[in-house]
C-alpha cells in the first residue's frame, strides 16, 4: 500500500489550480470593494461641495450618455438622487445622503477587513503547501 497518495505533482496542481485561484478571487473582490469605497468618498466630497454652494447654486456638466456632456445650472440644490444599488436611485436630502454614504463606507470597510483576513489565511495555506511540496521533493531525492 502506498504511503501517501499526495504526490508532489498533485500538491503543485492543488496549489496552482485551487489555492492561487482562490487568492485571485479574493483579490478581485477586494479591488471591487476598494473601488466602491473610492466612489462613495468621491460622492461624499461632491455632496459637501454642493452644501457649501447651497445659497448660490452652481454650474456643472452632466454626462447624458456616451461620454456626451451637457452644461447644467443648479439653482437650489436641496435634494440629490443616490444610486443605492442595482441602478435603483433614491431621493435624499443632502444631510441624509451624507449619512447614507458614510454608512455604506463603514459596511464596505468591514467587508474589506473580512476579505483581507481570508486573503491572509489563503496566503498562509499557499506557503504551507509550498513548504510541504519542498519537503516531499527532498524526500524523493
Amino acid at each position: 500500500m502506498e504511503r501517501s497518495s499526495l504526490t508532489p505533482a498533485r500538491l503543485e496542481e492543488f496549489i496552482n489550480n485551487y489555492l492561487k485561484e482562490d487568492l485571485k478571487e479574493l483579490e478581485y473582490h477586494l479591488n471591487l470593494r476598494n473601488n466602491e469605497i473610492m466612489e462613495f468618498l468621491q460622492l461624499k466630497n461632491t455632496i459637501e461641495t454642493i452644501k457649501e454652494h447651497l445659497r448660490y447654486g452652481f454650474k456643472t456638466q452632466m454626462d447624458i450618455g456616451g461620454n456626451i456632456f451637457m452644461e447644467a445650472k443648479i439653482d437650489d440644490p436641496q435634494r440629490i438622487l443616490v444610486n443605492i444599488g442595482k441602478d435603483i436611485f433614491m431621493d435624499f436630502s443632502l444631510d441624509e445622503a451624507i449619512k447614507y454614504v458614510e454608512f455604506r463606507i463603514r459596511i464596505l470597510n468591514k467587508e474589506v477587513d473580512v476579505i483581507r483576513e481570508e486573503s491572509i489565511k489563503k496566503r498562509a495555506d499557499i506557503k504551507l503547501a509550498v513548504i510541504c511540496l519542498g519537503e516531499k521533493q527532498n524526500l524523493i531525492k
